[in-house]
């Protein structure tokens, strides 16, 4: 390979390790080319697997400050490159690798920190980024309705007391029988007043009512004089 090319090839592998999120190496020795392409597949788009050659690897994992995946170069080596979730990535991987046992994990780095074997295995287990924002959406509307719920269930009482009371002041009033009024010991009731009827193009609304005149007295008798006898001459002659 021209050195221009080799250069060319180290820094395209030093920027895949700085910019992906996560990098599993891998020994593919026995695959055929055919289960490779079966491997790209389903580590889905946001994975490029690419087989690399060792020398050049080895100086830009230098250049990427990852010097520790040195040792991990050796043999066919094929690394995915991951720019989306490490999960699944890490799954696909492992999946493959059960069904596939020529598929060797070496181990690989994430977040810019070398892991090994187990720990891509591990990370397999774990639930993918999908999944837990799902679970993480749940919780937050039943945590939102919840809260609805606190919010409501006063207001809701309020107006079922406030029901309850006005049903209660209903049959209250329903129930209870209508006041007599009595009259005390030596109280009369006063005759209500009599009305006379309105002279033709008089406006009673409008006259003052007069103040009613006392009851006029009885005239009073004088006692009768006893009457006066007058004497009759003996002749009969009157007086």
């Amino acid at each position: 390979m021209p050195r221009s090319d080799k250069a060319a090839a180290v820094a395209e592998l030093t920027e895949a390790f700085t910019g992906a999120t996560a990098a599993v190496l891998t020994e593919y020795r026995g695959l055929t080319v055919s289960q490779l392409t079966e491997l790209r597949r389903a580590l889905g788009a946001d994975t490029r697997y690419a087989v690399v050659k060792n020398t050049l690897t080895k100086i830009a994992a230098q250049q990427a400050g990852l010097a520790e995946l040195e040792s991990l170069l050796e043999g066919p080596t094929a690394i995915a490159f991951v720019d989306g979730d490490p999960v699944v990535a890490a799954k696909g991987v492992r999946d493959f690798a059960r069904t596939h046992p020529r598929l060797l994990i070496k181990g690989g780095v994430l977040d810019g920190r070398p892991v090994t074997a187990d720990e891509i295995r591990r990370l397999a287990d774990l639930e993918s980024r999908e999944v837990l924002l799902a679970k993480l959406a749940g919780a937050m509307q039943g945590s939102l309705s919840q809260a609805v719920s606190l919010f409501a269930a006063p207001l809701s009482q309020a107006v079922r007391l406030a029901e309850a009371l006005r049903q209660q002041r209903a049959e209250q009033a329903d129930s209870e029988p209508a006041a007599e009024l009595t009259t005390e010991p030596g109280t009369e009731t006063a005759a209500p007043a009599t009305e006379l009827p309105a002279e033709p193009g008089t406006d009673l609304s409008a006259a003052p009512a007069e103040p009613a005149e006392p009851a006029s007295q009885p005239a009073t008798e004088l006692p009768a004089e006893p009457a006066t006898e007058t004497a009759t001459p003996a002749d009969g002659t009157p007086a």
